[in-house]
């Protein structure tokens, strides 16, 4: 059974950082390294949104409204993708989401974390 768990969320005022983690667990991620990993968000009351992802070679993209603030990486070794947000502003406000894609010849994966609570608020 594949399981993405989320941690590092939490409370912190404008201008802090966070780093959340995202760990992978099950047979499905035996191939970890070729898993398209990412963090997506869902602000209050809006729809859920690309913030970065990064490749098993670790070609990362960011959505412009995170570039130059926040940066994801992973250890593939630990199974693990992380990002790390700095100069955190209200608006990042969201519950946050690991992802995990790969696509194979039959069908397309897509993995899911439970999503953990971040906050930023003076």
């Amino acid at each position: 059974q594949a399981r993405l768990v989320e941690s590092g969320g939490g409370l912190v005022q404008p201008g802090e950082s966070l780093r959340l983690s995202c760990v992978a667990s099950g047979s499905d991620f035996n191939f970890y390294g070729a898993y398209l990993m990412g963090w997506y968000r869902q602000p209050p009351g809006k729809q859920r949104e690309l913030v970065a992802t990064i490749s098993g070679g670790e070609i990362t993209d960011y959505a412009s409204a995170v570039q130059g603030r926040f940066t994801i990486s992973r250890d593939n070794a630990k199974k693990t993708v992380f990002l790390q947000m700095n100069s955190l502003q209200p608006e990042d406000t969201a519950v946050y989401y690991c992802n995990a894609k790969r696509s194979l010849p039959t069908q397309e994966i897509d993995y899911w974390g439970q999503g953990t609570q971040v906050t930023v608020s003076s």
